[in-house]
């Protein structure tokens, strides 16, 4: 589909509000427009990418000198401006004529906006149509075809390089407004292509949310309001998992949450999230978890749930394949013999007492074993390792190793069925 031109944006109703008067460039009308930003600095000619038609009140042209006005319109054009409109009236009353001149001898087309018009009206209705258009700065065919909302969160969970007006523009476009204060979190859901799941889940939360369909997974941005009057915050993660494992009646489903950003912090955090969503969901399907899963309802886990496995997985698990053995060899090489020559849990034993702080109740009620029983497995473990499993200086290392062997098992015969194996981690 061709790029929107500058002659389209000049028709569009807020532009037409403006009253603009073309005084230059009229043979470059049909010139696509890649983006539309306003400026009141005339040195905004260094912050253009090319295919900008750049707004501005003026106020930079007003105490400078000729020179200086014609060397703003060379360097706009050196830039490769689309246009250059300028609001006559307030700032500046009139056109200055070395401007025009400039322009017309540069074929840079030149607008004066005879009436007052806020320029967020004019980049808003110009961006959006853009974004409508499919431009968006790429010449990359999506197969996402006219559904905005599913190519902006491919984008972001895809780290494609954005700006943060485009993003903007584009999430506004999808409906998306999480609010001033609102708190972001990624979510990816498998086992699913419906997204009312996501829906019921962000009416609980009652924020704002940006979803789409994939062909393998529901990926989401859900909002999270801060609760008017508390002393302190939610925990925007919590939250948001405590309303999926509400939502997502079905079993069989497996969400994965990233972790919390503020909407305000720009689109590489909204990237950031839902990145580690999907990186989450992917470990969440191949690796083995470390404790027994709820026998109803969802899985619902975390990208801080996950952080030792990610971690350990940066880079990808062929690259990290035989560190990690090296590792877990090293460290947990007599429990794992011991395995091989006896039938017993003493590895998923150990990282279980440690995840949950060495408390022994905790640890034998999420085996379902007797406290006897545990004891009698951890004095197996430290017999055979020859250490003490409460010992501070060895907490790290075990726990690590442990993980790691779960890691080592899911790219294996432990590997998720369907799954392929665990392919990329970023």
């Amino acid at each position: 589909m061709p790029a929107l031109t500058l002659r389209e944006v000049l028709a569009l109703d807020p532009v037409r509000a403006a009253e603009p008067e073309l005084l230059a460039g009229e043979a470059a009308l049909d010139r696509p427009v890649r983006w539309v930003h306003s400026s009141e600095v005339y040195e905004g000619a260094n912050f253009l990418d090319g295919g900008e038609l750049l707004l501005t009140n003026g106020f930079g042209l007003t105490d400078t000198d000729e020179e200086v006005r014609r060397r703003y319109v060379r360097e706009l054009t050196a830039r490769g401006a689309a246009g250059l409109a300028v609001e006559i009236g307030r700032s500046l009353p009139a056109m200055p004529p070395e401007v025009t001149d400039e322009a017309r001898r540069l074929g840079l087309p030149l607008l004066a906006l005879r009436r007052v018009v806020p320029f967020v009206r004019i980049t808003e209705a110009a961006n959006r149509a853009i974004v409508a258009r499919g431009l968006s700065g790429r010449t990359v065919v999506r197969p996402w075809g006219d559904d905005h909302t599913a190519a902006l969160l491919a984008d972001l969970a895809d780290g494609q390089a954005l700006n943060q007006p485009e993003v903007e523009a584009r999430a506004a476009l999808a409906g998306f407004h999480p609010g001033p204060g609102a708190r972001l979190i990624g979510v990816s859901v498998h086992g699913t292509r419906d997204v009312s799941t996501v829906d019921r889940a962000a009416r609980t939360l009652g924020g704002a949310v940006l979803r789409a369909a994939f062909p393998g997974d529901v990926l989401a941005l859900v909002s999270v309001r801060p609760v008017p009057g508390a002393k302190t915050g939610r925990d925007p993660v919590r939250a948001v998992q405590d309303a999926f494992r509400t939502a997502a009646a079905a079993p069989g489903l497996t969400v994965a949450v990233g972790h919390a950003v503020d909407a305000g912090n720009g689109w590489l955090r909204w990237s950031e999230t839902l990145r580690a969503a999907r990186t989450t969901l992917e470990l969440a399907l191949t690796v083995p978890p470390p404790e027994p899963n709820a026998p109803q309802g969802p899985l619902v886990t975390s990208s801080r749930a996950l952080a030792l496995e990610r971690e350990l997985t940066r880079g990808g698990v062929d690259a990290n394949q035989d560190r990690l053995s090296r590792l877990v060899q090293h460290t947990l090489g007599p429990l794992l013999a011991w395995e091989a020559a006896h039938p017993s849990d003493l590895v998923r034993t150990l990282e279980v007492h440690l995840r949950n702080g060495c408390s022994p109740t905790r640890t034998a009620a999420l085996l379902h074993i007797g406290r006897q029983s545990l004891y009698q497995r951890l004095e197996r473990i430290e017999s055979l390792l020859g250490l003490e499993i409460d010992d501070p200086d060895l907490l790290g290392e075990l726990l690590t190793a442990a993980c790691a062997w779960r890691v080592v098992r899911g790219t294996g015969a432990g590997a998720g069925a369907g799954t392929g194996g665990l392919r990329t981690v970023a």
